[in-house]
């Protein structure tokens, strides 16, 4: 069934002809969000900046996993169309053409590429696609922000359509609309020409004439200035009856774009120019100076689309050059971007266009001096060296005097920084500046309002459609899953896809698995990204040219940032790495953002992309003694190691801790406020911890290893990965062995059998337990004892031996007792009463239950006491009494909802639906499933089958 999901107006999704509720105004935001990203990562944070800016509430993340949870059952109604959990973040999955935002601006961008026929045609049907406002009733500072870049988008698709219009001789059909629009925008110069033309053409030339009056007497008025040459030029033309002016009789093409000069047939040839004085000037040159860049742009349509809104404020009359900055990493292609962009704005710029690469960031060579850059601007404007200035203030002053009349676009290429690019500015309004650079150059945004635009790597499938389109579709489709395995380790890098592709285009014999192979290599991987006809061809070289523009903390930091497992990594992690303090480390780490080595992710996240990360190890390896690498990877290992003990504590306060060391000098350990904010923790370093648990056992550190293993079995257990903690267990237990720690393997076997019976596997689990009992006996540790016979408590209830299952929880006791450990003691008597009820024993449950409880509440584990409050609606339920039964479920609810515990909470509300059926409320049982299962589908685990299953049956 078709689907149709709107933005532009209010927030809607169609099936078929029928409107889907989205539901209220905050939910229709994080629909919004995912929207006008889609098919890309949308971080938990940036979702939570898009709803609520700075005033997030407490629990921001809990009521955003509840919209999106509703969100994926709302768009469930549609085939293709899924909204799935990556990492930190959401993708909604869609038909980019099944979004009115990326219809419109796909629509826009053929457009621009058609004869004037068809383009019109196509920017009617982009402008048809919007009904109102964007986003309709959504609030929040980021929908403010976008629909105001949303409306300068619209507005310079109209005015395209006009101009293409115009030349069709539209111009009578044009009359009402521009005379709406110029109403509302009457300082733009490019609808006041459009409506003027149009004028003229409908044989209202008076009209058109006081037109150019009212607009220069209002710039004049608020701006202070003339109206622009082009604007005046056609006032003259107007007066002058230029016959050129006209429509043709064919109705094909009269004009050139209504922002250059207006030139076409004429009656008879011009009268040739009068001879310059000897004492004037020569006039200055119209420069055609912007380099051959690729055929197409393949990935960049919002890119170009937000260059084209951006580039909106010139028509506005802002009084000034407008100046946009590309910033990125090395070989994403901002060039690229910022030539294509430029050649099909050139036009508009009739004046002439600049380009100079400042040398910002190379091989050897300083970086372009500004009086060296100033001059050859001058140079090409025609200024000679008896004209020329001598120092370079007078030089950047000429400049913007021989700019200050005229439109140019000048691109400024590989900018080291503001500094650099401010005394190049031109002094016209009519000038558009584009410059590039591996720095954010926040000094152009501050000092001049530049408008900055951040280029990230292409999505997956853009990144396909790079190389298929440089190698060749013959030589993609032969080899299809190696082109997939070629493009994901090149990681939507523009210039590593173009690398790789021109190799398998110039080498025809060489299968592409082969070219694979060699990027996979973790050594010399990158040397299969260059080509040995240039520099600019080699990914390695193009990344150095910014490590070695770094402070020496910088460079250090980045190289040690190799040895974190995962690209995304928070502060506390490189300030462990770099072993400095936080403040410090966040200032290199800015350095760092700012050259374009690391792209942020939030609050005191960063993402390190794959390829530097890749050169980041090649440096690593040359630049970083032997002791200087050891010590960092200790620090960091100590980091995550102390930060996730802290973070279990909360999630299962009653768990006996293993001993550990103290973390090495320089390493950070994070505290938490609270379970929410230490699950949070758990979910965004999940990959980091079970890669770090890997390269402890791998890199002769097996202590860490078996202790992340016993410190991420809470997480992993609630999250339902069994696999990923059957994994981690097997390696810990491995490393133990090889290290021959009498501790560590006990505690491993342990684990990994409780990891193997929660996936099903009791008899593996079993025999790996007993031999754990043996070995805590050989240790003479009554609490690892305890702990194992609690295991084979709970793993003979799983194989229905509840007698057998007594008799351990009764062992665990007299342990726990021993080893004077009271929370455990207390975990006993639960268990205890537990199995009294498997076997029918309810009263005596009760008692044990109750006594259990007692005890959790002496010692303040709210934890202990939600668990005994669970077990006393098991028995209460057992001897029929539902009302007692339910009482209890809700205390041990709110117990567990306090806690933040979220996969407790919904198995308690599971069991909750359970009681409420049994006594008849049905309602209130679908209620509690429907909740129970919000919160299983936000985290993702594999019971929400199960209660998927009993809702069904409850409705």
């Amino acid at each position: 069934m078709s689907v149709w999901f709107g933005v532009l107006g209010g927030v809607e999704i169609r099936v078929g002809t029928r409107l889907v509720d989205v539901g209220h105004a905050r939910q229709q935001c994080v629909l919004a969000a995912l929207l006008t990203d889609a098919g890309r990562l949308v971080t938990m944070g940036q979702l939570a900046d898009r709803v609520w800016g700075e005033r997030q509430p407490q629990r921001a993340r809990a009521a955003l996993h509840s919209y999106l949870s509703r969100l994926r059952r709302i768009v469930a109604v549609a085939d293709d169309v899924t909204v799935e959990r990556h990492g930190p973040g959401y993708v909604l999955r869609v038909d980019l053409d099944a979004v009115d935002l990326h219809r419109f601006r796909g629509l826009v961008g053929r457009a621009r590429s058609a004869d004037d026929p068809r383009a019109v045609e196509l920017y009617e049907e982009a402008l048809g696609l919007w009904r109102g406002e964007p986003f309709g009733v959504v609030e929040s500072a980021w929908a403010d922000d976008m629909r105001a870049a949303l409306r300068q988008e619209r507005l310079v698709a109209e005015l395209e359509r006009n101009d293409a219009a115009l030349r069709q001789g539209g111009h009578e059909r044009l009359l009402s609309r521009l005379s709406a629009r110029a109403t509302e925008y009457p300082l733009d110069e490019r609808l006041a020409e459009q409506l003027m033309l149009a004028l003229y053409r409908s044989g209202r030339t008076a009209d058109a004439l006081d037109t150019y009056t009212r607009l220069r007497r209002q710039v004049a008025e608020e701006l202070g200035v003339d109206p622009s040459e082009p604007l005046r030029r056609l006032h003259r033309r107007i007066l002058s009856r230029d016959t050129t002016l006209d429509p043709a009789r064919s109705g094909t093409s009269v004009t050139a774009p209504l922002t250059a000069p207006l030139t076409g047939r004429t009656t008879a040839p011009p009268p040739p120019p009068s001879p310059p004085s000897p004492l004037s000037p020569p006039a200055p040159l119209s420069p055609r100076q912007l380099p051959l860049t690729v055929r197409s742009l393949i990935g960049r349509d919002r890119e170009l689309a937000a260059l084209e809104a951006q580039s909106a404020e010139l028509s506005l009359g802002a009084g000034t050059a407008v100046v946009i900055t590309v910033s990125g990493l090395a070989g994403v292609g901002k060039t690229t971007l910022a030539l294509s962009w430029a050649r099909r704005v050139m036009d508009r710029f009739p004046d002439g266009q600049l380009y100079l690469d400042l040398r910002g960031f190379g091989p050897a060579e300083a970086p372009m001096a500004p009086a060296e850059a100033v001059h050859r601007l001058l140079d090409a404007l025609g200024v000679g060296p008896d004209r020329m200035p001598a120092d370079a203030d007078g030089k950047a002053a000429l400049f913007r005097s021989l700019t200050a009349d005229r439109r140019l676009l000048l691109v400024l290429d590989n900018a080291r920084d503001a500094d650099q690019v401010g005394p190049l500015l031109p002094g016209g309004a009519g000038c558009l500046v584009l410059v590039t650079s591996r720095r954010l150059l926040a000094g152009l945004v501050a000092r001049f309002q530049a408008q900055p635009l951040a280029l990230g790597t292409l999505t997956a499938p853009e990144a396909r459609e790079l190389a298929v389109s440089r190698m060749g579709a013959a030589r993609a489709a032969a080899e299809p899953d190696a082109l997939d395995d070629l493009v994901g380790h090149c990681a939507g890098l523009p210039l590593a896809l173009s690398i790789a592709a021109a190799r398998a285009l110039t080498n025809p014999e060489m299968p592409l698995r082969s070219l694979v192979d060699e990027l996979r290599d973790q050594e010399h991987g990158l040397r299969a990204l260059a080509v040995p006809d240039g520099r600019d061809s080699d990914v390695s070289a193009v990344f150095s040219w910014s490590y070695r523009a770094l402070s020496p903390g910088a460079a250090r930091i980045f190289r040690l940032l190799a040895l974190h497992p995962e690209p995304e990594f928070a502060l506390p992690a490189a300030a462990s790495l770099a072993g400095a303090s936080p403040a410090a480390t966040r200032v290199l780490l800015e350095e760092l953002t700012d050259a374009g080595l690391l792209q942020r992710r939030g609050a005191d996240r960063h993402l390190l992309h794959d390829l530097l990360h890749t050169y980041a190890g090649t440096r690593l390896t040359a630049d970083e003694p032997a002791p200087g690498r050891h010590a960092a990877e200790h620090r960091l290992l100590d980091h995550y190691l102390h930060t996730a003990q802290a973070a279990d504590r909360i999630l299962d306060e009653h768990r006996d801790p293993v001993a550990m060391d103290p973390p090495h000098p320089g390493s950070r350990v994070r505290d938490f406020a609270g379970h929410e904010e230490a699950s949070g923790w758990f979910a965004a370093e999940h990959a980091t911890l079970l890669a770090l648990a890997d390269r402890a056992a791998a890199a002769g550190f097996p202590g860490h290893a078996w202790r992340l293993a016993w410190t991420l079995s809470t997480h992993l257990q609630r999250r339902g990965s069994w696999d990923e903690w059957r994994h981690v267990q097997d390696t810990a237990l491995r490393a133990a062995h090889h290290a021959d720690d009498a501790y560590g393997i006990a505690h491993s076997r342990h684990g990994l059998a409780v990891a193997l019976s929660w996936a099903g596997r009791h008899d593996e689990a079993r025999a790996l337990l007993d031999d754990a009992l043996v070995r805590y006996a050989r240790l003479a540790d009554e609490t690892g004892q305890a702990h194992t016979r609690r295991t084979l408590s709970w793993v003979s209830q799983k194989q229905g031996r509840d007698a057998e299952a007594l008799a351990h929880a009764v062992a665990t006791l007299r342990h726990y007792t021993a080893a004077g450990f009271p929370p455990g003691r207390a975990s006993a008597l639960n268990v205890i009463g537990w199995c009294q009820s498997l076997l029918g024993r309810h009263r005596q449950a009760l008692t044990a239950c109750r006594h259990a409880l007692a005890l959790f509440e002496q010692v303040g584990n709210r934890t202990g006491q939600a668990y005994s409050w669970d077990s006393l609606a098991y028995a209460h339920r057992g001897l029929g009494e539902h009302a007692d039964a339910i009482d209890c479920l809700r205390h041990s609810l709110r117990l567990f909802t306090e806690l933040g515990d979220r996969y407790y909470q919904a198995d308690t509300l599971t069991s909750l639906g359970d009681g409420l059926g049994a006594v008849g409320d049905h309602a209130g049982a679908r209620a509690a499933y429907q909740d129970a299962l919000r919160v299983l589908e936000a985290l993702g685990h594999p019971d929400a089958d199960r209660v998927r299953e009993r809702l069904r049956a409850a409705s």
